[in-house]
């Protein structure tokens, strides 16, 4: 098999672990790659070398990407050209869709004959559904993680295949290494445990982590004694630590740079394993908790202007991943107007009083799992497939 050069393009957390698992999936089928691009440090454990610090992409929302911007369009064609220079067999650009589509608009109109693939097609089923129409300009294919994604697409006559969710990769922990978090944090039997998940952006931080510390304040008066725990994103640590040190209850943030990539996700997903409930932003997170049987409430809200904006655009009702794809409405999501501390408050103590709703919440987890993939080969791997029967 010809050794195939390959230029890689991931903006954030989610997609820097999708990478990852790409690059390993590669290498699984047998594939010999030579990788060039930009990622973080899941990526990089893999052996990219990303040509500049991912971090710099992870922004989200109109009125935050504005004071970023000419750092953004100067990292833009910076990657474009990278692009050029690399002379790939095939561009992957991964989530992170607003950079990602015009990282490879620039690399296509300076080389028209690239194969140019995304991997997580933009929510375009959501809101903005003339995006795909951008899509099939721009991209050869698309691979997708829903399974409704690829009929949506090819109305727009956009070449996609369901790759399957990265998250039915997630094995829940083992008891030992929950047990063994558990003690280091001096959590005592059947003490209730909470994760906290405040989001892995800094502006997502900045603006729900008060919220979501102000409603555990107001959910302890129901739930004494509860232990919260916060898994932080690792582009956002210090912020986090800055912002829960103000909350009204004392939390315990697992912080990942003091342990390698690897150790931080298990002590991650050892601490939602852990939990008794969630409280979690809107995103890849609620899949992770589906994944190891935690009930959850999804909250979220951005800056006035940029909800305002996606609100006149949206076309589904639910933002949370585990509803849409077991298309359901068990788990509560707090949102925009919704995402405040009473609210959210309510609904967190429900889980931990109502036997019923918890059950609702893990049987829509596990039928989200199942359609997303769960029980067939891992999407690293079928993505990696795709992508060679691609190449000419």
């Amino acid at each position: 098999m010809t050794r195939l050069r390959l230029f890689l393009v991931a903006g954030e957390p989610s997609g820097d672990r999708l990478g990852a698992a790409l690059m390993a999936g590669f290498r699984s089928i047998g594939a010999e790659c030579e990788f060039g691009g930009v990622g973080g440090p899941a990526m990089q454990a893999e052996g990219l070398q990303s040509i500049f610090p991912f971090s710099d992409l992870s922004v989200m929302g109109f009125a935050e990407v504005v004071p970023k911007l000419p750092r953004l369009l100067a990292r833009l064609g910076e990657t474009a050209r990278a692009v050029g220079s690399f002379k790939p067999h095939a561009l992957v650009t991964i989530d992170s869709p607003d950079f990602c589509l015009r990282v490879a608009a620039k690399a296509k109109n300076a080389n028209p004959d690239l194969l140019a693939i995304q991997y997580v097609a933009p929510t375009v089923w959501a809101w903005r559904p003339w995006r795909a129409s951008k899509l099939a300009r721009i991209f050869d294919h698309v691979l997708a993680v829903y399974p409704f994604e690829p009929g949506f697409l090819r109305r727009y006559n956009v070449d996609s295949t369901f790759v399957g969710h990265p998250a039915t990769e997630i094995h829940a922990p083992s008891q030992e290494r929950v047990e063994d978090l558990k003690h280091e944090l001096a959590i005592e039997e059947g003490e209730p445990v909470a994760a906290i998940l405040p989001g892995s952006r800094k502006s997502e931080v900045a603006r729900l982590g008060p919220v979501f510390g102000n409603a555990l304040g107001l959910a302890v008066r129901e739930i004494p004694g509860i232990r919260p725990i916060v898994p932080a994103a690792l582009p956002v640590a210090e912020l986090v630590e800055d912002v829960v040190e103000a909350w009204p209850v004392r939390a315990t943030v697992l912080d990942p740079r003091h342990h390698g990539a690897e150790l931080a996700e298990t002590r991650k997903m050892s601490a939602l394993a852990s939990a008794s409930a969630a409280i979690a932003a809107s995103g890849t997170v609620s899949i992770e908790l589906a994944a190891v049987a935690t009930p959850m409430v999804i909250a979220y809200d951005m800056n006035w202007l940029t909800r305002q904006a996606i609100a006149a655009l949206l076309n589904v009702e639910s933002v949370c991943l585990v509803n849409l794809a077991a298309e359901t409405k068990a788990i509560p999501e707090c949102l925009g107007r919704n995402c405040r501390p009473d609210v959210i408050a309510r609904e967190f103590v429900r889980l931990f009083q109502d036997p019923l709703i918890r059950d609702r919440q893990l049987r829509a987890c596990e039928a989200a799992l199942k359609r997303l993939g769960a029980g067939e080969d891992p999407p690293g791997e079928r993505a990696a497939r795709v992508i060679v029967n691609l190449i000419p």
